[in-house]
């Protein structure tokens, strides 16, 4: 594969900049809530995954969280990401040289062949593009690669992420917190102009209706739509519960219980869709 440059991935600036300079990635499944986000992806993809060796494309996968485990279970994977600092931290995780590759990359155009994947992990990218017409490229090109009955994988972030986020961390008494959440809520754009680093970055918060919409309407077959977090991730002694073993076991399995009701899943900061390609 060639990589190529941000300016040929027409990639938002604001988000580029933000994952190089504002958040680190390396580390954010590690800690606080996402944590869950972590731990109930895991669990999902493990439940749906074909078996080793099935090949992997993870579209968007950062520094290689899910990646670099996934290749530690004998999977076949490849990652892409259109930050370049991610794709760095990546080499350094896989310090045993476990993934097929790691590169620069644009979900909307995947230089892998057609029907060549077993899976696809977009785990990251629909929400990065804020457009949908990009949003359903990015769908159309897995649906690619893809081989029939191949998986697809598709989380994107809550239409009401910043509402319940702002209400638990008081961000929303801010007027331009206040301001980005009226537009999230309306448009299900998120914009930070003024790149305040805990009001995330420029992506698309969906309801679990439109991001189901556009996964089929790019031709997929819906499996399941899940909530993550469930409303686990608002808890206040989170820390505190997660380091109790027998705490953290029964708060996964009641999350597990409720991840398909449909009035809980946009309380979800994150949800996630699996699908197959007919």
């Amino acid at each position: 594969m060639i990589p190529k440059s941000d300016s040929e991935f027409n990639v938002d600036r604001d988000v580029i900049r933000y994952y190089e300079e504002i958040e680190n990635e390396t580390d954010r499944l590690d800690q606080g809530t996402a944590r869950l986000e972590r731990e109930r992806t895991r669990d999902i993809l493990q439940e749906h995954l074909p078996a080793q060796p099935a090949r992997i494309l993870d579209v968007g996968g950062g520094p290689g969280a899910y990646a670099v485990w996934l290749a530690g279970q004998s999977y076949d994977v490849h990652l892409l990401d259109a930050v370049p600092l991610h794709i760095e931290q990546a080499k350094e995780r896989d310090r045993d040289g476990l993934l097929g590759s790691a590169a620069i990359g644009d979900a909307r155009v995947l230089d892998f062949e057609a029907d060549s994947m077993d899976a696809v992990l977009l785990l990251g990218p629909l929400y990065h593009l804020p457009e949908r017409a990009d949003r359903i490229a990015a769908l159309e090109e897995s649906l690619r690669v893809l081989k029939p009955g191949g998986v697809l994988f598709c989380a994107a972030i809550s239409r009401f992420a910043s509402l319940l986020d702002g209400m638990k961390k008081g961000y929303l008494f801010n007027p331009e917190f206040a301001r980005i959440v009226l537009k999230d809520l309306n448009e299900g754009r998120h914009e930070n102009p003024g790149m305040d680093p805990r009001y995330f970055t420029t992506a698309c918060f969906h309801r679990p209706e439109e991001l189901e919409e556009e996964i089929t309407e790019a031709g997929f077959d819906l499996v399941k739509t899940v909530g993550l977090e469930g409303p686990a991730w608002l808890l206040g002694d989170f820390d505190e519960l997660w380091a109790e073993a027998s705490k953290r076991k029964q708060l996964l399995t009641f999350l597990k219980l409720i991840e398909n009701e449909p009035t809980l899943v946009g309380v979800s900061a994150h949800f996630l869709s699996v699908a197959k390609a007919p």
